[in-house]
Formats: C-alpha cells, sequence, structure tokens
C-alpha cells in the first residue's frame, strides 16, 4: 500500500485536474451554443442553394458548365477539417480515418492531394505523400496570406475567412489541376453525437434522384441561364465550405463538452476511491502505533 504522502499527493493532483477539465467543459458549452446556433440557421440555406443549383447546372449543356465538367481525370483534392487543439474525444481521429478510407478505397490508385484546415489533420498528413507540401504550388500556400488564413480559421471562424481558401480551390479546379474536390469534416448532431462526412464541392453533381427526374424542366432565367450558373455556383461552393467549417466547429465544442464532462466524472471518481485508500492507510497508520504503544507498555509491566 502507498505511503499516506503519496496518496495525499495523488489526491491533490486529481483535484487540479479535475478542476481544469470541469473549466473545459464550461468553456466549450458556452461556445457550442453560440456554433450551435450558427449552423442550425445556415444549414437551410446552404442546402437549399445547392438543391437549385444542382438542378440548374444538370440542365445546362456540360461544355458551357466548367464546373460541373466530368474530365474522368485522377488528380483528387481532400480537404479534411479538424481542430487545432485536442482533448475533444474521437472528434479528429474520425475525421483522419475518414481520409484515409477515402484515400485507400475510395480514391485508390488516384492521384490524390490533402489540404488540412486545422493543426491536427495537418499534423497527422505533412509527412505522407498526400500531405500539404505536395499542393504547394497548386494552392499557392506560398503566399503569405494563404497560409495566415488557413492558420487562422479555425481561431477566427467568419464568411470572409474562409472565402480565401475556396477561392483558391475554384481557380484550381478551373485551371485544371484538380478534376474532383471533396471536404471531409465531422457533421453536427447534437453534443453527443458527430458524424464524419464526406462532401463533393467540385464538380457539381446531381446527388438526389427526384432533382434528375425534373431537370429537363423548362424555366425562364433572367439574366441567361449560363450566367446565372456561373456567377451562383462559385457562391454556392463557397457557402458549402463555410457551413462544412460551421459544422466542424460545433462538433468539435460539443465533442469536447461531452469529453471533459466525463473526464470530471472519472476524476471525482478517482478522487473518491483514493479519499477511501487515504482513510485506510491513514487507520492502518494509526493502528499500527496504537499497537506499538500497547506492546511498549506491556513490556515495561513485565
Amino acid at each position: 500500500m502507498p505511503s499516506l504522502k503519496e496518496v495525499r499527493n495523488k489526491i491533490t493532483s486529481v483535484g487540479s485536474t479535475m478542476q481544469i477539465t470541469s473549466a473545459m467543459k464550461m468553456v466549450s458549452a458556452a461556445k457550442l451554443k453560440r456554433a450551435q446556433d450558427a449552423i442550425v440557421q445556415m444549414r437551410p440555406y446552404a442546402n437549399k442553394l445547392k438543391e437549385i443549383l444542382e438542378n440548374v447546372s444538370s440542365s445546362v449543356d456540360a461544355s458551357e458548365n466548367v464546373y460541373a465538367r466530368n474530365t474522368g481525370g485522377k488528380n483528387v483534392l481532400l480537404i479534411a477539417i479538424s481542430s487545432n487543439r485536442g482533448l475533444a474525444g474521437g472528434f479528429n481521429a474520425n475525421i483522419i480515418k475518414k481520409t484515409w478510407s477515402l484515400i485507400n478505397n475510395d480514391f485508390k490508385g488516384q492521384n490524390v492531394f490533402v489540404v488540412s484546415i486545422g493543426k491536427k489533420a495537418n499534423d497527422a498528413f505533412r509527412r505522407t505523400p498526400y500531405g500539404i507540401h505536395g499542393v504547394h504550388s497548386k494552392l499557392g500556400i506560398h503566399d503569405d496570406q494563404f497560409a495566415h488564413n488557413v492558420s487562422k480559421i479555425l481561431d477566427h471562424l467568419n464568411y470572409e475567412n474562409s472565402v480565401a481558401i475556396s477561392e483558391k480551390v475554384i481557380e484550381t479546379f478551373l485551371n485544371k489541376e484538380f478534376d474532383k474536390v471533396v471536404v471531409i469534416y465531422n457533421q453536427f448532431r447534437n453534443a453527443a453525437v458527430q458524424i464524419p462526412t464526406e462532401e463533393q464541392l467540385l464538380p457539381v453533381v446531381s446527388t438526389n434522384t427526384e432533382t434528375k427526374k425534373t431537370s429537363n424542366t423548362d424555366y425562364i432565367f433572367e439574366p441567361n441561364q449560363e450566367y446565372i450558373v456561373n456567377e451562383l455556383i462559385p457562391r454556392s461552393v463557397k457557402t458549402q465550405l463555410y457551413k462544412a467549417l460551421l459544422d466542424s466547429f460545433a462538433s468539435e465544442h460539443g465533442a469536447r463538452m461531452t469529453a471533459m464532462h466525463k473526464a470530471t466524472d472519472n476524476a471525482k471518481a478517482m478522487q473518491r476511491d483514493l479519499k477511501i485508500m487515504y482513510n485506510k492507510a491513514r487507520q492502518a497508520s494509526i493502528t499500527k502505533e496504537i499497537l506499538e504503544i500497547v506492546g511498549g507498555a506491556e513490556a515495561l509491566k513485565g
């Protein structure tokens, strides 16, 4: 059995850890409320805009819609959205696993590049053949302003900061440096549930069977249909990326709040067990001292 001092030090250490996890839980809970409100308000607009653009672009001649081209090329860009900080349960690990799954299965044999938004994903892929260094020339990441926007986007999340990335992505797609762009992020359901999701940003394709059935319907456009598609599709891509960032941001704080709640509960249980151990050790020490005193007194009598 450990000494009283060792147990007492452990109790103090667990208590300090519990204060930290409890404080982190409260901070994430406060941030989660704002992040949840933002994604709940953003999601219907982004989904509806995407649905409309898929419908309209499917009725435009493929040769005239550069955002819907299907060249069958093998250059794929994956945008993995993680967090800059850990202590969020499986939040970051799930994104990294999802990205590796796409590389090894869905896009096996293709030229895959990974751009990481978030330090954790960047740490996981920067030393691999798919890492961000492989697309320096393609995405202009040597550009100081762009690199600054990538690093600060999660700490200062707003639409203006995300546009810098989406514009670079659209530019590389139009220059035919990439044939497909897919974003991987955690979709927010609630504080306890985050779903790793992949979503194709470019080229724009219809994923709804009902949309495909009604895509031949004639509409009157003002100005012309091609102009509307070419103006709205970039805006839709920027909106979809921003929605993914908001989803990931809310998921991060939900996952961290849940993880810190469990850590606090575990710390309380550990502290309770250590106090029981401390009391047992203290009682054993007192009993031993009493026995020594009684034994010494008996020896003096004898």
